[in-house]
């Protein structure tokens, strides 16, 4: 299944949180933090507005957008304004 994001929406696949603490404890998936960082997979077709582009990892809005599965991964589905800072 492909997913194409419309007017300034934008695809984005989720990073993984990190399952070890630094002193080595494994952290079980209940417990973890969700992660407020991406990788920008497709964006909507509202050039003026969208200022990323597919391959970029960034950092988003902690409650922002729609959770979708896609080829069985974790992706959201959120608004540009909603993107917080381009990750480099």
């Amino acid at each position: 299944m492909k997913v194409k994001p419309l007017t300034d929406r934008i695809l984005v696949k989720l990073e993984k949180s990190e399952t070890k603490s630094a002193g080595g404890i494994i952290i079980p998936d209940t417990a973890q933090e969700k992660t407020q960082i991406g990788l920008v997979v497709e964006v909507g077709d509202d050039k003026e507005v969208i200022k990323v582009k597919a391959g970029q990892k960034v950092m988003y809005d902690k409650y922002a957008g729609t959770q979708v599965k896609v080829g069985g991964e974790d992706h959201l589905i959120v608004k540009m304004s909603d993107i917080l800072a381009v990750i480099e």
